[in-house]
């Protein structure tokens, strides 16, 4: 049985949107570029490598689907070749390789997934899918890479649910810090 895995880029204090910059967020960009950080690039390609599929909703379906199938390179063509389902009510006919949309409930085909693959179902962003399947204990584990900035405002990974989610810390992978906070 597959693993429903939430990959996700997340400030300190828990804000997830716009990390690329490019979604008209004031407070976008705060990754900065995947290229200007090795192990970051590594830990991304390590991960791609390990998916046997991605789930996620229409917004970030169509950011990727803008970027990854002109690109060419070992995580292109991982991302190009992986099965991709994509939530959503809107998508008709997605263009993307091996792209389909998920029209049906989404606990349910959220099951159907988890039978149908063996490894890991990851979820990149989309954090109205994790929200749901958080709130309904259908993931299995959450890799968070925490970026060392604090925004202050934006939409964040975890709103409220109906009780506490208990999870345990399984791993941190150690990446080092290219510059120390605040300049100093």
């Amino acid at each position: 049985m597959g693993k429903i895995v939430v990959s996700d880029n997340v400030s300190l204090d828990g804000v997830i949107q716009d990390p690329a910059g490019d979604e008209g967020f004031p407070r976008g960009g705060w990754v900065g570029l995947i290229a200007d950080r090795p192990e970051l690039a590594k830990l991304t390609l390590e991960e791609a490598l390990g998916t046997a599929a991605m789930l996620m909703g229409r917004r970030t379906y169509e950011w990727f689907a803008a970027r990854w199938p002109s690109r060419t390179g070992p995580l292109a063509d991982r991302l190009n070749s992986l099965p991709k389902y994509v939530v959503s009510s809107t998508l008709e006919a997605p263009k993307w390789n091996n792209s389909t949309v998920v029209k049906g409930d989404v606990l349910d085909e959220v099951s159907r997934l988890r039978h149908e693959f063996a490894g890991d179902i990851v979820i990149p962003a989309s954090f109205r899918i994790v929200r749901t399947l958080v709130e309904h204990d259908l993931v299995d584990v959450m890799r968070l890479k925490v970026f060392p900035v604090v925004l202050g405002a934006g939409e964040r990974l975890f709103g409220e649910t109906s009780g506490a989610r208990p999870m345990r810390l399984v791993d941190v992978p150690h990446l080092r810090a290219r510059a120390p906070l605040n300049g100093g």
